[in-house]
């Protein structure tokens, strides 16, 4: 009797606290963060030239969302020549930059997810990778290689998720 009355005590706590996240979670409301000065800021700011019907937007997503205290960056590819380690600075730095104009840093990053052109570079972006500034500890993370990156992209993507 007593171990089936701790049974169902759990059980009862893990449904009322995956209620309770789950009604904070639907209180906040999701919103496009400003991402100005960033190339994903950039991208969503093309204009037509006076005569030019509007140039279509390749993608349609929004480069940082919004929901209660989380931000979700979406992936940013790299968009220079380079070695795998300057294509990862250049990528991570760009993430910064959106999570900084967003409220946000990467010491508050929770998860990442890293998309190799070649996963033999692994080591390479990692070497990179751990040199900033994550706070006292690492996001979780994957990495896997992508068939393809999209458009221009090379070498690597990364998205991320973390909080305000």
């Amino acid at each position: 009797m007593e171990k089936q009355s701790r049974r169902q005590l759990m059980g009862n706590a893990a449904k009322a606290a995956v209620a309770a996240w789950a009604a904070v979670m639907m209180a906040g409301k999701a919103k496009a963060q400003t991402t100005a000065g960033t190339t994903a800021g950039k991208r969503d700011a093309i204009r037509a030239r006076a005569g030019e019907a509007p140039p279509a937007i390749p993608y349609p997503f929004t480069s940082v969302v919004g929901l209660g205290n989380l931000l979700f960056v979406s992936g940013i590819g790299c968009q220079i020549d380079g070695t795998i380690e300057e294509q990862t600075k250049w990528v991570l730095d760009e993430i910064e930059k959106n999570l900084i104009a967003s409220g946000s840093s990467l010491q508050k990053v929770v998860k990442v997810n890293v998309f190799l052109e070649d996963i033999k570079m692994f080591d390479r972006m990692n070497a990179v990778y751990k040199t900033r500034n994550w706070g006292q500890v690492f996001p979780a993370r994957n990495t896997t290689q992508a068939a393809n990156l999209p458009g221009k992209d090379q070498g690597l993507a990364i998205d991320c998720i973390a909080y305000v």
